[in-house]
């Protein structure tokens, strides 16, 4: 008889781990990956590659998952490459082929004709095999048992769509873009300009604010560091909650205040002392207590505290 699995005792653990998602892994497979190796009990990642994309996956822990929501719409940039003359039911390299097409001459005034439509604020159609939700349900889920699936335009942003290389029916490209843009779709409809379709065959995410110059690792790398040196030795790579809130406006508390706010009372600050909207709160010592609300009076709401709140003000 095989010996039991030992079970892996989780511990707590707040903050940020920058991960390099591997090809082939959804994000949440890869975020359990990560969980488990640094024995982290609570974890979430802030918005999902496909499983064929590699590159940034935030990785939040603890405390940190109370970020998760804010980063989500973070801009981001991407790294693809399409591949025309065939579109596929997922729009991408894992699907099915759908149709071929010729691909006409290429060069670069064509590709930036073909590229200028598609920047700005644009209507974008997301791709059936999608995490979107009908009913409650993933599209991608409705996908797969063959229903019919009519998915409406949105509005969408694209700062930059640049085309780095052409090559044998293959363009390469970087994309600059903001909260819910399918790279997939902006590749789909470049096919499309062009006459002859397209899919993605590479997606690497590059960067997603505000992790724009941060070293990422990778699950072998955490493994190595793991079975050498133990899950603590991770720690070291996992960033503190506050590199994260540099997404917020910032707002510093004085010790009277900071004790109330922790508490989750509500706060009245100074005409002019800080604008209205969410923003982060933190104590007179530099450590972030938690989200809050400022309104039109000038009154701040607790929203989200952190754990350590009331201890860091003298509970």
């Amino acid at each position: 008889m095989s010996a039991p699995r030992s079970r892996t005792a989780f511990r707590e653990l707040d903050g940020i781990l920058l991960l390099d998602k591997p090809q082939g892994l959804s994000s949440n497979q890869a975020l359990q990956r990560a969980r488990h190796l640094l024995r982290a009990a609570k974890a979430g990642h802030t918005g999902a590659l496909d499983p064929l994309a590699t590159g940034l996956l935030p990785l939040c822990f603890g405390e940190a998952t109370k970020l998760a929501g804010g980063l989500l719409g973070a801009r981001k940039a991407y790294r693809t490459t399409a591949i025309l003359g065939r579109t596929t039911d997922t729009e991408d390299a894992d699907g099915q082929v759908l149709r071929e097409r010729p691909v006409p001459a290429l060069d670069a005034a064509l590709v930036e004709r073909t590229l200028a439509p598609l920047r700005g604020r644009i209507r974008q159609r997301p791709p059936i095999y999608s995490a979107l939700k009908q009913g409650g349900e993933p599209l991608y889920a409705k996908a797969r048992r063959g229903e019919a699936i009519e998915v409406p335009e949105r509005e969408v942003e694209v700062h930059r769509f640049e085309c780095l290389r052409i090559d044998d029916g293959r363009i390469e490209l970087e994309v600059e873009c903001g909260s819910g843009t399918y790279v997939r779709s902006l590749v789909r409809d470049l096919g499309e300009a062009l006459g002859c379709g397209a899919h993605v065959g590479a997606l690497r995410r590059l960067w997603v604010d505000p992790f724009r110059a941060v070293p990422m690792h990778t699950l072998d790398a955490l493994r190595e560091r793991a079975g050498r040196d133990g899950a603590e030795a991770l720690d070291a790579l996992v960033l503190p909650v506050e590199a994260a809130l540099v997404a917020w406006p910032r707002l510093e508390l004085a010790a009277d205040e900071a004790f109330r706010f922790a508490r989750g009372q509500r706060v009245r600050l100074a005409p002019g002392r800080a604008g209205e909207g969410e923003t982060a709160v933190y104590g007179a010592d530099g450590r972030a207590l938690g989200l809050a609300r400022i309104d039109a009076g000038g009154l701040l709401h607790p929203q989200r505290l952190f754990r350590w709140a009331a201890a860091a003000t003298g509970a």
